[in-house]
């Protein structure tokens, strides 16, 4: 799943994206209410984590902004403003949960997951929370990979890479990219962490089945693609 952070205090937000990447979450973070507004309505997420108050643009004005856009993604205020009106107001504009600073972060895990669980099971929405490549699901919100039926056993960071490479089926990607969207890290070429990754990863979603669908494109990267009915 991919989520952003709006969040202007740069330690917190720096804290809460790391904890998150670890948590096996795509995650981009942004410092003002400016470029969070952009970041919302020029890429794709499944969820928000949007702080009240942010230089530029606030949290108000950028929730406020995507609902008149009609843009439904989820999203989860964070602040340190503990007044019932300022909750009041929050849902009113159409934020799904409001979590209060200090937090646990255990916590605005279960309420992430909680919010995803309400969005998926949600009429008035049609985003779907399982991805499909060919007999290949992964279920975003119990976090449950399987292929023809057959459920398989993955580290946080085996779902993210596999999250990543079928949200961009088709699409070639580098291990640069690779790194920095799971790893949040620069590639090293002297390092072989991305290809050990694909390795293991390949030995659980390939291997037992007689097609594959992780290709090497060799000297630029990795894909997911059901070659057969390409």
């Amino acid at each position: 799943m991919k989520l952003l952070i709006v969040e202007d205090e740069r330690k917190a937000g720096e804290y809460l994206q790391k904890g998150l990447i670890e948590s096996g979450y795509i995650v981009d973070l942004v410092h003002n209410g400016v470029d969070g507004l952009y970041q919302a309505t020029s890429e794709e997420y499944d969820l928000i984590l949007l702080d009240i108050m942010l230089p530029k643009l606030d949290g108000w004005q950028v929730l406020n902004t995507l609902r008149n856009s009609e843009i439904y993604t989820p999203v989860i205020m964070l602040t340190a403003k503990e007044q019932v009106e300022d909750r009041v107001r929050g849902f009113e504009l159409g934020a799904n949960d409001y979590v209060v600073k200090p937090y646990a972060f255990a916590e605005l895990l279960a309420r992430i997951q909680n919010v995803f669980r309400h969005h998926v099971n949600s009429p008035s929405t049609n985003t779907s929370q399982t991805l499909r490549v060919a007999d290949l699901e992964l279920d975003m919100v119990k976090r449950v990979a399987t292929r023809s039926g057959h459920s398989m056993s993955l580290t946080a960071k085996e779902f993210t890479l596999l999250e990543l490479l079928m949200r961009k089926q088709g699409q070639v990607l580098s291990r640069t990219t690779i790194a920095s969207l799971v790893w949040d890290m620069n590639f090293d070429s002297d390092t072989n962490v991305i290809d050990v990754a694909i390795k293991r990863l390949r030995n659980k979603v390939d291997k037992p089945f007689d097609r594959p669908l992780i290709h090497t494109v060799r000297g630029m990267g990795y894909k997911l693609e059901d070659a057969e009915n390409a």
